[in-house]
Parts: structure tokens; C-alpha cells; sequence
């Protein structure tokens, strides 16, 4: 069970009064140096484990931040490992220069990459690679800074007092631009994530204020391990610590962006290009106004030359997955476009069907009451013997016009009452045998030869098998009209899998269409008047649209026209499924 945040606070109080007590009661000297550089170590090791913890309990740009949390705490505690090292185990003096003074102003680096981070912002809005190369950026420049700044009085020729008076102002400012952007944050965040970023800012403070009354201690030779500078480190320890251990108790749920969101979201990449531009300028200040020794001179430009080098390749690199990413935007969009320019055809296309089955459903009903009694009345008035012969003709012919009207009505109705059938698992290729071979003869007859290429594709359609067989059959027979009127020719039947699409395509060598984009609308016709309505291709628009497909229709440069009709295809595991649906459905 996670240790509570109030709980916390009272055993972390109890130990820095016990910690105290034990320093003011200690003489100065090696036990009192122990006892506040161990102390400090365990207070960190404990912050780097607690860090960590979080890290693995979460997932994710969360899990990010507390693992840069975690880093930054490693470095802090290897530096004060460094320190007990000397001081507790050598018994000597830390010296000066010290190796671990780098480390420590590394450490900082990770907590404002963690910051940056924005985990309380929903990862839809990052990308993890951004983040990271953001990281890397702002570790380089701070280390260059480092570098540029502290490192040749160091290293290069030793000076301590400049040394140390640059180092402790470049780490004050680096604590300061942490402090700063962790205010900003604690004001502009909600609920759980809003208490951790308060905590993490007073943490920061107090230590920020700490490390500055230290290093004025040591400037005037006041300070040594064991004194009352180290209850107030300790203390900032704890309150980092204490940040783990509230989101424990909390559910850190993302946030929604506030309207200001796009101000902050432009500081990231503006920082960077800040910090490259800086670097020439830092150059020139080097060569042209630096009055320091040449060999530090020389170093600061060989440095800063490096570290253009450097972020000169990570801003092309950041570039570069820019381009990647706006190119595949622009494919994305493209795509979206097609797919929204097709969904309001398919929208346009329903709305006429539905309108128009509306209509035609009450005019057939309207028309069929009528009809039917100019039929019985026509046959009544042919089986009458005492009409003529030329009268009797005429009835025939008024009955045959009747039951012509007849039939026309009754398709108009089947077109108007287009109802989703029961459907199941199709096979696609036995059923456009069966229909190829049912207008075997009607093709035979009209000189028309078939080139079927149905493959061995076992895949299936989720669909009405009786509704797909009459598609295959309408625009087969839209075919066998077609190709009458130049005395025949070549329908070629095709059946493939395209992407996890079932693609069913007939291609005839007739003259093709005259406007394929009207093909599928209502009452459109190229055939001769009394010949056909125009609905057949309508029903068919909408049977495929029923099955969660497309169609389409398009001429041949080399002359003759292509339907194709593309189905989900069911895969064998679907198969299995909608199999134990239908025998559910059918027990039930």
C-alpha cells in the first residue's frame, strides 16, 4: 500500500527534527560530516527510487516524465555519492576543481525536459520523437553553455575565483528557468495535475534557495557538510520526494488544451531557434570582445563551432520529420478528401433513390387498382363472340399493353421497396458461376463469347445471396445490350482480392457509355424506348451500397465499358463468426 502524502509530510518532519538535533548535538568533525553527506545520499537515493517507481507504474508521455524525473535525481545522487566519497570514506577535502560540479548542473536538464514534456496534455497533440529531440537540444545547449561559460577557467587555465563566481551564476539562472516554467504551469493546469507541478515548484525553490545560500557559504568559506545548510537540502529532497508520492494517491488524466494553448505549443521550437542563433553571436563576443587568455579564447570558439555543428544536425534532423510528417498530412488529407467527395455522392445518390421510391411506391399502388380492371375488362371483351374480328384484335392488344404497363409497375414497386434481405456468408465465385452460367444461352444466342477469370479465391461476402445474384445478373444483361448492338464480342468476368476488398468486375468490348456518372441514376437509359426503365442499375446502386460496397462503371480507352464492384471481404475467422450468429439466430 502507497505511503499517503499526509503521512509523508509527518515522517519527513520527524526526520529532519531528529536530523537536526543530531547536527546542532554533533561537534564539528568527521562524525557530523558523515551524518549530513549520508543522510543527503539516502534522501536522494530515496528520490531516484520513488521517481522511478511512478515511471514504471505508468504508461506512455507519463511514464516519460517521471522517468527524466528519475534521471535527473540519478545524477543528483551520483553527484553527492561523489561527494560522500571524498569526504566520509577519503577523509579528504572535496577538490577543487571537482569533477562532480558538471554532473550536478546536468541534473537540472532532465527535470526541464520532463516539464516540457507537457504530460498533462493528451498525447494525440505530441509526437514522442519531438519530445525527445527537444531534450536533446536543450541538454546540448545547456552543455555548451557549461562549457562556453565555466569550463576554461576550470580546466583550461585554472581560475578559481571566476570559476566558481560563473558557475554559481549560470546554475542560479538554470534553477530560475526551471522555478519559472514550473509556476507557470501550477497556474495554468487543473485538478491532480495542477497539486503535482505546486509541489514540484516549491521543491524546486527551496532547493534553488538553498544551493544559493550554499555557494555563498563556500564563497566565504563558511560551509562544511554537516551544517545547517544541509536541514534545508534536505528538506527540498523531501519535497521532491513528496511529488511521487501525491500521484500515488491521484489520477493524473489528461487535460483539454485552453484557447492560449497555440502560444505555448510555438515556445519549444522558438527556444531552439533562439538558443542556434545565440550560438554565432557567442562566437563573435569570442574572438572580437573576449579579453581572457588566447588559449581560452581559442577554446570557446573551438566549442562554440562544435555545438553548432551539433544542433545544426538536430535542427535537420527536426526538419526532416517535419517534411515526413506534413507529407503524410497532405496524403491523409488527400485521402480524407476522396473519401468525403465519395461519401456525398453515395449521400446524393440515397437521398434520390429514397425520394424517388417514395414516390413511385404510392404511384404504382395508386396505378395498380386501375390497371387491373382495364385487364379483366379487355379479356372480358376478347372471349366476347360477338365482336368482330378487327374489335377482338383490339382487345388482345389492350390486354397486352395492360399486362406490359403491368409488369412496368410491379418493377417499379420492386425497385421501391428495396429491403434488406437476410444475409450471410457468400461465395462470391460460385455465385457469378451460377449467374454466368444461367445467361449462358442469352449469350451463346447473341454471339457473345465469356472470358471467366474467378481465380481460386476462397473468400466470402457478408451479404443477401439472392440480392447479389440479381447485381450480377443486371449488369450482365447491361452487357448482352451493349454488345447486341455491334453483333457481339467479348465480356470478360473477373473475381479478385484487392487490400481486403472482394472486387467483382465485368468488362464488355461493346461501345461503352455515354456518361458513366449518370449510369447509376434513376430513369437514366441509353436503350431504345420500351426496352428498358433505367432502374436496373439504380437497384443494383443500392443493393451494393446495402452491402457495405462500391461500384463503379467506367469506358475502356480502347472502346468498351467496366462495372466493378468492390465488397468487404470476409476473412475466415469473420466467417465463423457470422456462421454461429446465423445458427443462434436460427435456434433462437
Amino acid at each position: 500500500m502507497a505511503l499517503h502524502p499526509s503521512r509523508f509530510l509527518v515522517i519527513a518532519g520527524a526526520v529532519l527534527v531528529v536530523f537536526a538535533g543530531v547536527l546542532m548535538v554533533l561537534p564539528r568533525g568527521l562524525a557530523v560530516t558523515a551524518v549530513g553527506d549520508l543522510v543527503s545520499l539516502l534522501a536522494l537515493a530515496l528520490a531516484t527510487c520513488a521517481m522511478t517507481a511512478s515511471a514504471i507504474g505508468n504508461r506512455g508521455q507519463t511514464r516519460l516524465f517521471w522517468s527524466l524525473l528519475a534521471v535527473g535525481c540519478f545524477l543528483w545522487t551520483v553527484n553527492q555519492g561523489l561527494w560522500t566519497y571524498h569526504e566520509v570514506f577519503l577523509r579528504r577535502d572535496v577538490p577543487d576543481p571537482f569533477v562532480g560540479d558538471v554532473i550536478l548542473f546536468v541534473h537540472i536538464v532532465p527535470f526541464m525536459a520532463a516539464v516540457a514534456l507537457r504530460p498533462h496534455r493528451p498525447p494525440e497533440e505530441q509526437k514522442m520523437y519531438f519530445a525527445t529531440l527537444n531534450f536533446v537540444m536543450l541538454l546540448i545547449w545547456w552543455v555548451f553553455l557549461y562549457a562556453f561559460i565555466v569550463f576554461p577557467d576550470e580546466y583550461v587555465i585554472l581560475n578559481p575565483i571566476v570559476y566558481s563566481t560563473n558557475y554559481d551564476l549560470l546554475y542560479l539562472v538554470e534553477n530560475l528557468v526551471l522555478v519559472v516554467t514550473l509556476a507557470v504551469f501550477a497556474l495554468n493546469t487543473r485538478k491532480s495535475w495542477k497539486a503535482i507541478y505546486r509541489t514540484l515548484f516549491i521543491a524546486c525553490s527551496l532547493y534553488a534557495l538553498t544551493s544559493e545560500t550554499m555557494n555563498m557559504a563556500i564563497a566565504h568559506g563558511a560551509y562544511f557538510s554537516g551544517s545547517y545548510y544541509d536541514i534545508l537540502f534536505v528538506a527540498s529532497v523531501c519535497a521532491v520526494i513528496l511529488v511521487p508520492v501525491q500521484a500515488w494517491h491521484s489520477e493524473l488524466t489528461y487535460e483539454e488544451p485552453m484557447q492560449s494553448s497555440g502560444r505555448w505549443r510555438a515556445v519549444a521550437p522558438r527556444l531552439a531557434m533562439t538558443a542556434i542563433l545565440s550560438l554565432p553571436i557567442m562566437g563573435y563576443w569570442a574572438v572580437f570582445v573576449d579579453r581572457a587568455p588566447d588559449r581560452i579564447r581559442y577554446f570557446r570558439l573551438m566549442v562554440t563551432l562544435v555545438a553548432m555543428l551539433v544542433l545544426g544536425a538536430c535542427l535537420f534532423l527536426r526538419q526532416y520529420l517535419l517534411d515526413r510528417q506534413l507529407i503524410r498530412l497532405l496524403e491523409s488529407s488527400h485521402r480524407s478528401l476522396e473519401n468525403l467527395q465519395r461519401l456525398q455522392s453515395q449521400l446524393v445518390q440515397k437521398e434520390k433513390l429514397a425520394s424517388l421510391g417514395q414516390l413511385v411506391a404510392g404511384a404504382a399502388h395508386e396505378i395498380n387498382n386501375p390497371l387491373a380492371a382495364i385487364l379483366g375488362f379487355s379479356e372480358l371483351l376478347a372471349e366476347n363472340s360477338s365482336l368482330s374480328g378487327e374489335q377482338t384484335a383490339m382487345a388482345h392488344k389492350i390486354g397486352q399493353q395492360a399486362r406490359r404497363t403491368r409488369d412496368l409497375v410491379a418493377g417499379l414497386l420492386s425497385f421501391a421497396q428495396q429491403a434488406p434481405g437476410e444475409k450471410v456468408a457468400v461465395d462470391m465465385g460460385a455465385l457469378v458461376r451460377r449467374a454466368l452460367k444461367m445467361e449462358a444461352l442469352n449469350l451463346e444466342s447473341r454471339k457473345i463469347r465469356v472470358e471467366a477469370a474467378l481465380g481460386n479465391t476462397s473468400a466470402s461476402v457478408f451479404g443477401n445471396a439472392n440480392q447479389l445474384f440479381q447485381c450480377c445478373v443486371q449488369i450482365i444483361d447491361n452487357a448482352v445490350d451493349a454488345l447486341e448492338e455491334v453483333g457481339g464480342g467479348t465480356l470478360q468476368v473477373s473475381l479478385r482480392e484487392e487490400s481486403r476488398e472482394l472486387v467483382v468486375e465485368f468488362s464488355d468490348s461493346g461501345p461503352g457509355i455515354l456518361d458513366p456518372k449518370k449510369v447509376f441514376d434513376p430513369f437514366y437509359t441509353t436503350k431504345a424506348i420500351g426496352k428498358g426503365t433505367g432502374l436496373g442499375l439504380s437497384a443494383t446502386y443500392g443493393v451494393v451500397q446495402d452491402h457495405g460496397g462500391q461500384i463503379s462503371c467506367y469506358n475502356k480507352p480502347e472502346g468498351g465499358a467496366v462495372f466493378a464492384m468492390r465488397f468487404p471481404a470476409l476473412s475466415l475467422q469473420s466467417e465463423v463468426k457470422v456462421v454461429e450468429a446465423a445458427k443462434a439466430h436460427s435456434t433462437a
